[in-house]
């Protein structure tokens, strides 16, 4: 297959459901880890196409969600700051901080701007050199290699007036905890770009020390049929390991340019995931020979001490257990327009791609 249209073929997907269905013989449980992947699911009703055996649960692979409270408060003190340009990816300025969002930050006056690239804010922060420009630099090992290279780019060109807000989080350390943690997973479906960026070397222990299969795919229905197939053919023959069904996009060593300009740039950290807690070496941090492009360290804007909403169950759908739909405040009092967690702002979020379906019911 060429064209995109053809991994959104319905009757292709329909028989691979059916191959799924004619394959299984017991339950099993699988996790999706990335948030465009859990739109798609829910999005096209491939979750509910599967057969009743195969339980489908959302895990915490939507960048925007896993953003701690904390580090959402800290851009809002960041963004009012006199003198400061702040920008960010439009999907973070609807996200609820303890107080407020970034979006009536900007509304109230604040210089707050939506780039689409890092090295956007880079170029704002070389024309004008009056204002400190910080870009939120949230995400998983997707979006990481360019932050990396405008926080490079800075240095090399003594661009001192431009910093990183820096949020990075890291999918295979956070697969290894929700396991530690008791999940009742039985198999993975990995995020394709994650692996473009990285390969799948890091995914290679966790299977073999959990014995259980992670299989990576794409995001068009077919890629997901394709990789829920791979899932049940192993867990029927009692195989474990990783299997790549994305081959258009992943190779085993992943973008080795990339990961060396990461790798340069960024050093592992202790990381705290909104609703989950603090996982080890889940996350990046800039490297001390950058740590001047640290927007953390440049703005001292106080103690912080974040308040999450008290009915919000955010925590327990990121984790995988808990459906959005089983929430009190869902679609009443936490919707789109007025969320009460990430999951249900983010264009990622499980509970956003919940409220979409029950829209076109």
């Amino acid at each position: 297959m060429k064209f995109v249209d053809e991994y959104r073929d319905a009757a292709a997907v329909r028989r691979l459901v059916a191959t799924i269905a004619a394959r299984v013989t017991r339950p099993w449980t699988l996790m999706e880890v990335c948030g465009g992947q859990t739109h798609t699911l829910v999005r096209t009703g491939l979750d509910r196409m599967l057969p009743d055996a195969v339980t489908l649960v959302h895990g915490p692979g939507c960048p925007v969600c896993v953003t701690p409270l904390e580090q959402i408060d800290r851009a809002i003190a960041i963004a009012r700051t006199p003198g400061v340009t702040f920008t960010s990816f439009g999907d973070m300025l609807r996200v609820p901080g303890s107080d407020t969002d970034l979006l009536a930050v900007k509304a109230a006056g604040g210089d707050v701007r939506i780039v689409y690239s890092p090295l956007d804010a880079l170029r704002l922060a070389e024309r004008r050199p009056d204002r400190e420009v910080v870009f939120f630099a949230v995400g998983f090992e997707t979006t990481a290699p360019a932050n990396a290279m405008a926080v490079w780019l800075a240095a090399r060109r003594g661009v001192r007036n431009f910093s990183i807000l820096g949020s990075h989080a890291r999918v295979p350390p956070a697969i290894e905890a929700l396991l530690a943690d008791g999940a009742r997973v039985q198999a993975f479906l990995a995020a394709g770009h994650v692996c473009a960026v990285m390969g799948w070397d890091e995914y290679e222990p966790i299977a073999e020390r959990h014995r259980l299969p992670i299989v990576i795919t794409g995001f068009e229905p077919i890629d997901l049929a394709h990789g829920v197939l791979a899932a049940v053919t192993a867990l029927e023959a009692g195989r474990h390991g990783v299997e790549n069904v994305y081959a258009r996009a992943v190779t085993r060593d992943g973008n080795v340019a990339a990961r060396r300009l990461l790798a340069e740039v960024f050093e592992d950290c202790d990381r705290a995931w909104r609703g989950i807690g603090t996982i080890p070496a889940s996350g990046w941090r800039l490297r001390p020979a950058y740590a001047a492009w640290d927007a953390e360290r440049r703005f001292d804007v106080g103690a912080i001490a974040p308040r999450e909403p008290a009915e919000c169950i955010a925590g327990a759908v990121l984790r995988g257990a808990a459906r959005p739909d089983r929430c009190p405040a869902f679609g009443t009092r936490c919707t789109p327009d007025h969320p009460l967690g990430a999951p249900m702002v983010s264009s990622e979020g499980a509970c956003a791609a919940y409220v979409h379906v029950a829209a076109l019911a």
